[in-house]
């Protein structure tokens, strides 16, 4: 039978760039299998350990440090169910990410094809006054606040909602998905993300930068499945 390849905590680290130290780190964490020692007490690695290092490596970027932990620490409890299902939550985020950020951009595009009324009132509404101007009752614009579509503030001395000239961009923007078919919690996310980006054309570079993001944790997902394959065919899965 031929014998192993023994390996050293630093041939280990080596291919990767990281320390020793990070090494035995990983193993003490369980995210390596255990080594066996040498009489004087050294770490003895293998090609198995290469094999689960690399797959550990790659999942980070697929899945997060914390999530790639989980997976390594079940595959190495013999609970390849659970790896499984961890790793299937990751895809199922990406697909939710994806599908948002697919009704995001349609959003957009119909907001830039048929940009809102803003009004160019200034000062400070009412409840009353910004359902009056959208044409929808005080209870719908209530709605919208309560599902984070609007984040007017508060009177000090009465407590009413007082609403600024960009609660009224909200209002005038979720009024107008509304009337395109859009969900609240899709509104909801448009406008958050409006919002915080500032402008329309702000919201389409982050969208873009979210799109490219997207892409390499995908296709990182691809070669982490690769390497975790190539793990678990030398470990005898």
């Amino acid at each position: 039978m031929k014998a192993r390849l023994t390996l050293r905590p630093a041939d280990l680290a080596r291919e990767h760039g990281i320390s020793t130290q990070a090494v035995r780190n990983y193993e003490r964490d369980g995210f390596l299998p255990p080594a066996s020692r040498t009489p004087s007490g050294y770490r003895v690695y293998t090609e198995v350990h290469a094999a689960a290092l690399r797959a550990f490596l790659a999942l980070i970027p697929a899945h997060g440090h914390a999530a790639s932990g989980q997976i390594m620490n079940a595959i190495h409890s013999d609970e390849i169910g659970l790896a499984l299902t961890i790793i299937d939550r990751g895809h199922s985020q990406v697909l939710r990410d994806r599908e948002t950020l697919a009704a995001v951009r349609k959003a957009v595009d119909h907001l830039t094809s048929s940009a809102p009324p803003v009004s160019t009132r200034s000062g400070t509404w009412t409840v009353g006054e910004l359902a009056r101007q959208l044409g929808v009752t005080p209870a719908t614009v209530r709605n919208w606040e309560d599902v984070g579509i609007l984040t007017p503030e508060r009177d000090r001395a009465t407590g009413y909602r007082v609403f600024h000239p960009d609660d009224v961009r909200d209002a005038e923007l979720a009024h107008l998905l509304r009337r395109g078919g859009y969900p609240l919690d899709r509104v909801s996310t448009v406008v958050h993300h409006i919002r915080t980006a500032g402008s329309t054309e702000a919201l389409s570079r982050a969208l873009q930068e979210w799109q490219g993001k997207l892409t390499a944790r995908g296709l990182a997902m691809l070669s982490a499945a690769t390497r975790l394959d190539d793990y678990l065919g030398s470990r005898g899965r």
